[in-house]
């Protein structure tokens, strides 16, 4: 599925990276830990966080993920907004709770 799909299956805001609309989503992973999600995501992720700094966007480039959603209301920085530009990861986000947000994620990508 396309992130432009989920996007609007999830009524995601878009905050940058709109190069990376037609990524490719194979699946998705929740994690607030840099070092975790260096060493267990996997390509093609959606990666759900609530952290709203450039370095989640050298983790999703590094990691080739698909776009990142930021959960709970919350912005990204403007240094994230310029690398996510740059990179065309898009930077989503959402009013949701990282868990209901991951429930639906799963629940769409395995639907």
């Amino acid at each position: 599925m396309k992130v432009s799909n989920i996007i609007k299956e999830l009524n995601l805001s878009v905050y940058g990276g709109d190069n990376g609309l037609d990524n490719e989503v194979d699946g998705g992973y929740v994690s607030d830990l840099l070092s975790d999600v260096m060493g267990n995501a996997e390509e093609s992720q959606i990666w759900i966080t609530l952290q709203t700094h450039r370095n989640v966007m050298a983790i999703a480039s590094l990691k080739d993920l698909a776009a990142v959603i930021l959960v709970n209301d919350l912005k990204p920085d403007e240094d994230m907004l310029e690398q996510a530009n740059e990179e065309g990861i898009p930077v989503l986000g959402t009013g949701m709770t990282t868990f209901d947000v991951g429930g639906k994620l799963y629940n769409l990508l395995k639907g």
